[in-house]
């Protein structure tokens, strides 16, 4: 469902009612069926345990995700960015994932790196089949290059 909002203070608020005129408003803001599903979504995250695992499970991708090829790995929660030393062996790497069933891509801003966004509810078993095939995708494009 699309949903946004934007949250500001008075000052700026303010300035936004006129310079321009309703710039603080959203297309996808307020519809009712939205507003409904988000709530829900969010009293969904606020009384499941989905939040309270998200560390283990960015441990795990991190404990996991270990090869020569990886120069280094940003994370922010179950958001990852694998590095590589190049778009050329991010490329090839997200290539080969993808043959094996994992669905990846590289970022507009960085495109050396290979981008991990999976759902809060992936479990670890699903983490483990993720940097297999992440590792053997390395090992393929390692002896390649």
């Amino acid at each position: 469902m699309p949903l946004g909002a934007f949250i500001a203070n008075n000052t700026l608020m303010s300035t936004l009612t006129n310079n321009p005129v309703l710039g603080h408003i959203t297309t996808f803001g307020g519809h009712p069926v939205s507003c409904a599903a988000g709530l829900a979504a969010m009293q969904f995250l606020v009384n499941s345990k989905l939040i309270e695992d998200v560390q283990k499970k960015e441990a795990l991708f991190l404990s996991l995700l270990v090869h020569p090829l990886i120069l280094s790995i940003n994370s922010a929660g179950l958001w990852l960015a694998i590095q590589f030393d190049s778009f050329e062996t991010c490329k090839k790497v997200i290539g080969r994932c993808i043959k094996k069933g994992v669905v990846t891509d590289w970022f507009l801003f960085a495109s050396n790196c290979l981008r991990i966004a999976p759902p809060l509810i992936i479990t670890e078993d699903e983490i483990r089949q993720c940097c297999q095939v992440i590792l053997e995708s390395c090992d393929e494009v390692g002896g390649s290059q």
